[in-house]
Formats: C-alpha cells, sequence, structure tokens
C-alpha cells in the first residue's frame, strides 16, 4: 500500500453495527476511521472539524433523515465524499441521494470487499451503486428530471446535443461503468484527458456525480 490511509467518518444511529463497521475498516490498513456519529447534526459537527475523505451515511437516522443531512455535510466538508450505506431499497430514497450528490447507494447487504472497493472509488471520484439497485436507476432518473418518460425520443432541446463526439463517447463508457483509467485505455488517452471530458460532460448536462451521468446516458438508450 502507498500514501496516507482513506480517513472515514461512520455515520449509524444503531450502536453495534457502527462499532462492528468501525472496527472491520479499521482492521484494513487502507482505510482510517477518524469519528463515528449517531445523528445528522452529530455528524456535520465531526465532518466540520474532521474533513474526513469519506463520510458513511445511513439514510434512516433520528431527527433528519441522511438524504436530507447530505446538503449540509457537503456545505461543511466539501471535499468529503458522501457514500450512502442503508437498508432502503426504495428508489425514492435513491433518487434523492443523487439528486443531493451522493458519490454512491450501497445496502447494508453489501460485503465488504464491494464497501472497500467502492471507499476507493469514492476517493477517485467514481461512484458505486449496489447491485439490487441497478435496476431502480432508471426509475431514479426519472424521479430527478420532473417525471419526463425516459423511454420517449430525447427532443433538440436535450442537453446531450451540446455534447462533442468524444464526449459522447466517454459518456457510453460512464454508462457502462467504466472508470477513468478503464476508459483511457480503451480511447487511447490520456487519464487526466479523461477527468478533464468527464467534468465538460457534468457541467453541460447539469449534473453533479457520475451516477447521475450514467442514468442519464442508460435512460436515453436505444
Amino acid at each position: 500500500m502507498t500514501g496516507a490511509p482513506i480517513r472515514v467518518l461512520v455515520v449509524d444511529d444503531h450502536t453495534l453495527f457502527r462499532r462492528g463497521l468501525t472496527a472491520l475498516l479499521g482492521g484494513d490498513a487502507r482505510f482510517a476511521v477518524v469519528g463515528e456519529a449517531a445523528d445528522a447534526g452529530e455528524a456535520q459537527r465531526h465532518a466540520a472539524s474532521l474533513q474526513p475523505d469519506v463520510i458513511l451515511l445511513d439514510n434512516h437516522l433520528p431527527g433528519v433523515n441522511g438524504v436530507d443531512a447530505l446538503a449540509g455535510l457537503r456545505e461543511v466538508a466539501p471535499q468529503a465524499r458522501v457514500l450512502m450505506l442503508t437498508v432502503s431499497e426504495d428508489e425514492r430514497d435513491l433518487a434523492a441521494a443523487l439528486r443531493g450528490g451522493a458519490q454512491g447507494y450501497l445496502l447494508k447487504t453489501a460485503d465488504s470487499d464491494l464497501l472497500a472497493s467502492a471507499i476507493e472509488r469514492a476517493v477517485r471520484g467514481e461512484s458505486t451503486i449496489s447491485p439490487e439497485m441497478t435496476g431502480k436507476l432508471v426509475t431514479a432518473f426519472q424521479t430527478l428530471h420532473t417525471g419526463r418518460d425516459a423511454s420517449a425520443p430525447a427532443p433538440e432541446a436535450d442537453p446531450i446535443h451540446s455534447l462533442s463526439p468524444r464526449e459522447q463517447e466517454i459518456l457510453s463508457h460512464i454508462a457502462r461503468g467504466a472508470s477513468n483509467k478503464e476508459i483511457a485505455r480503451a480511447l487511447d488517452i490520456a487519464e487526466t484527458t479523461v477527468k478533464i471530458h468527464v467534468q465538460h460532460i457534468l457541467r453541460k448536462l447539469k449534473l453533479s456525480s457520475r451516477v447521475q451521468a450514467a442514468v442519464y446516458a442508460a435512460a436515453r438508450a436505444p
């Protein structure tokens, strides 16, 4: 392993689950759990003072749901990536998480390898969705975008037409779940070039994450 461990803040109101997760991550040299929180207020205070790399956020918290706490957490710790870690398989919660800027959405049934991979991908600006939730992405996309029928032909005003051919090519790779490194290899271009293209794609489509971009592209696939 090279470099400093990824600094993680664990937010969950169930003490046993939170401590078990902390112990699991603490046994992996890639991660350092720098704090725990049992509710949204405590999470925001810790996020502000600790500035973690990744926040693992449960949705069902006392008082304020996790998805409703996203904005506050991103405000006090703008560099932190937030991964939802929840029992909810409701596409409305998934949509709310994506709208709020969550980097990924994992179910608590996820195995330790998927969780570890998701944390590492989050730090790289990549996204992970639990396999059980992938079938609900298009429904979540419809919820995100004013109920428009995702199966309807895209109108000319659709911002996808503002993308260059290369950006559209990269978007298609994002829709298949490819990382920046994988896209760079497939297109024989530099990874930094891919990163710049991705930033342009998100800006032009008025989206805030790769997950939203993937759903956007999947909803328009023939």
